[in-house]
């Protein structure tokens, strides 16, 4: 974690108030894992420094993918509430030392969202968000660039990203076979999308330099 954490160390001495960073980069790349031990690295000198947004807690629900006929593509773009994701960065932004703000969490087990999964403590000097999109000029998440201070890629071994995905959604339920199907019509498309968006980020960091196991 040294080199990223370094570059975050570097944005919160250069920049007042609260410091917002970002981690993107493909499906199963380990966006989360690396998010959690930044998030746990500055807070283990001192609590509620630093708190967690992720955006797979916008997801969509259940009943309203199916309302809109976009449950067999879960992840895509248009499967969040992007318009929520960016109010509530801009929300975020806004509440240093005024205001906790409470965030939405993905539950796996479940495979939806909880209201108030987590929250942001009005004294959290630093945020750090996660998701695909975050660098996606298009599908509502335009805006979503300019309300971090700095973004990051994160960019991994194809063959063992696949391999993840296929553990995961094996862990929630689905079949070897169906896994295999999801991964290459729904996680694969959704991955050369976001591959595209490198170039927008403020630096790329292989997964194995960030000691994602």
């Amino acid at each position: 974690m040294t080199s990223l954490t370094d570059d975050v160390a570097r944005l919160l001495d250069e920049r007042s108030g609260r410091v917002v960073v970002g981690l993107t980069g493909p499906p199963g790349v380990g966006k989360s894992t690396v998010a959690a031990r930044i998030v746990d690295e500055f807070n283990s000198t001192r609590s509620d420094f630093a708190a967690l947004v992720p955006m797979d807690g916008f997801h969509l629900s259940n009943a309203q993918l199916v309302r809109l006929r976009r449950k067999g593509r879960k992840g895509a773009p248009d499967t969040f509430d992007a318009a929520g994701y960016l109010a509530t960065l801009t929300r975020v932004r806004g509440a240093y030392q005024t205001s906790d703000v409470y965030v939405p969490q993905f539950d796996r087990a479940i495979e939806e969202s909880v209201a108030a999964g987590l929250v942001v403590p009005a004294s959290a000097r630093l945020v750090v968000t996660e998701g695909n999109y975050l660098a996606l000029p298009s599908s509502g998440f335009a805006g979503a660039r300019q309300l971090v201070d700095g973004l990051y890629y994160l960019r991994g071994v194809d063959a063992v990203r696949r391999q993840r995905l296929l553990a995961r959604h094996i862990a929630g339920g689905r079949s070897l076979i169906a896994a295999e199907r999801w991964v290459i019509a729904v996680d694969e498309p959704n991955a050369e999308l976001i591959a595209g968006t490198e170039s927008l980020c403020d630096g790329t960091w292989d997964v194995d330099e960030v000691a994602v196991s």
